[in-house]
């Protein structure tokens, strides 16, 4: 019986095990669920991105209004693709844009958004990553909407598209503002 039992436990191991991978083949890869919905935005302080012309943030610069919160970075190639989105989204909703510049040198940053257009109505400066790591941001780009209470209600990782944009991140928008 003992000798059944040493040959079945390990059997039993292997079956759950597959039967746990089975069930993460259909998941979505995108969707990557933020510890920080539902909770305070982080409290941080950042500073301008030099010679930019628009101001830092801070975590109070958030409250008030519903905010969209972008993540991005010159060097970033999905940034790039996305950014005309973000110029659209000024258009299509009253939300107020802000953008963490991730480790960048200044003059990237500036040149990234002279050449692209400036969506931002303020773009801190997050050099060390120190706040990027506070938000839970896994890469650039990603993409946060925060309530006017300063609570994250919804978090997009990688690059928005049109779909996302307009079947996600409005929807969100929308959400958070009612």
């Amino acid at each position: 019986m003992m000798r059944y039992v040493l040959f079945g436990l390990p059997l039993i191991a292997l079956i759950a095990l597959v039967a746990v991978f089975a069930g993460s083949i259909n998941r979505d890869p995108n969707l990557v669920r933020s510890v920080l919905i539902d909770k305070p935005a982080p409290s941080f302080a950042m500073p301008a991105v030099e010679g930019l012309g628009v101001p830092g943030f801070d975590t109070e610069a958030l409250k008030g209004q519903v905010s969209v919160v972008n993540v991005f970075a010159s060097w970033c190639i999905p940034c790039r693709a996305e950014h005309p989105l973000l110029l659209a989204l000024k258009d299509v909703t009253d939300a107020k844009l802000f953008g963490i510049n991730q480790a960048d040198a200044p003059e990237n940053a500036r040149a990234f958004l002279e050449e692209l257009g400036n969506p931002y109505a303020a773009v801190g400066a997050d050099r060390d990553r120190r706040v990027s790591i506070d938000w839970g941001v896994y890469g650039v780009p990603e993409t946060f909407v925060v309530n006017a209470e300063g609570i994250i209600t919804f978090k997009h990782v990688g690059p928005l598209d049109p779909q996302s944009f307009e079947t996600e991140l409005l929807p969100a928008i929308a959400k958070a503002q009612n």
